[in-house]
């Protein structure tokens, strides 16, 4: 029984002194962690101050994604010898030029990915890699300030795919308006006199018409965080069925150095481009398809994978 009892008091003693070890090392990370928050914060502030000063800023950042897989005799599925693969990246970089009187803003976004399923026990199949994702923009600002927050701008940009089908459809905007910069971060673009120019070959569904033009684009870096929102709406003044929108956001964590964990996605909508895929490219094609008679899908995309910036 004496023995018992010293092994008792002993767990208990051991317990207790953890128990007080870890109070007192988390009683002691408590204002360290306050610290880390404060520098952090003060490192934020310069970070702003540089970005406000003139001048020319740079840069990039996105997402690399891919995997690959290989399956013999696995016949809990239905096919049982296959090898599949996928692979796609983001870039998105900018070039922007601040001075007192005026700005420049240049921008540009590339989100492309293959994808591969070769069933090995079909040779007819086809086992090459395939276009999954095809997205291409390109714009250019400049603004004439008349205040901090205010500016008289002219609005460039140009959107297509490049994979395949390069311009057909391409849209190209261009317009003139004013440009809201309420924080740094944030740029407005309101264009009331813009012109939507569409090529394509297919001269029956796409038409260029003039509109209004209106863009928000959020770039901000906190930390080891990156992210990036940018939605552009053109309302077209002659139909509806000729406006669009593009909204796309992108997000990375610096995990060491220039590497870490992206994300992207986009949703778009644009009745010109569902119609031309109901009437031309659809598996069933219907000629007779009109405006009218469907129904706008959403189209959207996202990517996950490992994320760089430069």
């Amino acid at each position: 029984m004496k023995k018992l009892l010293y092994v008792a008091v002993g767990l208990l003693f051991t317990v207790s002194a953890q128990a007080q070890t870890e109070e007192e090392l988390k009683a002691q990370m408590a204002p360290k962690k306050d610290s880390i928050a404060a520098i952090q914060a003060r490192v934020n502030a310069l970070q702003s101050q540089l970005d406000a000063l003139p001048g020319w800023k740079v840069g990039a950042f996105g997402t690399i994604g891919g995997s690959i897989s290989e399956f013999n005799n696995w016949f809990a599925q239905g096919i049982p010898n296959n090898s599949t693969g996928n692979i796609g990246f983001t870039v998105n970089a900018f070039a922007n030029l601040q001075e007192e009187k005026f700005f420049w803003r240049n921008a540009a976004n590339l989100n492309l990915s293959w994808v591969k399923f070769d069933d090995k026990d079909d040779p007819t199949d086809d086992d090459s890699f395939r276009q999954a994702t095809d997205v291409f923009n390109i714009s250019s600002l400049y603004g004439r300030k008349l205040s901090e927050k205010f500016a008289i701008s002219a609005l460039a940009e140009y959107r297509t795919t490049i994979l395949s089908n390069f311009n057909d459809p391409g849209y190209l905007d261009f317009g003139i308006g004013a440009t809201w910069t309420p924080i740094p971060d944030l740029v407005v673009v309101m264009h009331p006199l813009n012109y939507n120019f569409v090529f394509s070959s297919e001269d029956t569904i796409f038409e260029s018409s003039l509109g209004a033009k209106i863009v928000a684009d959020y770039t901000k870096q906190i930390g080891a965080v990156s992210f990036k929102s940018n939605l552009s709406l053109f309302q077209s003044y002659k139909s509806s069925d000729l406006s669009n929108w593009t909204w796309t956001n992108s997000f990375s964590y610096t995990l060491w150095k220039m590497i870490g964990v992206g994300f992207d996605f986009g949703l778009r909508n644009n009745k010109q481009e569902t119609l031309n895929y109901l009437v031309n490219n659809a598996p069933t094609p219907d000629p007779g398809t009109t405006f009218d008679s469907i129904d706008n899908e959403l189209q959207t995309y996202w990517t996950l994978g490992l994320s760089y910036k430069f």
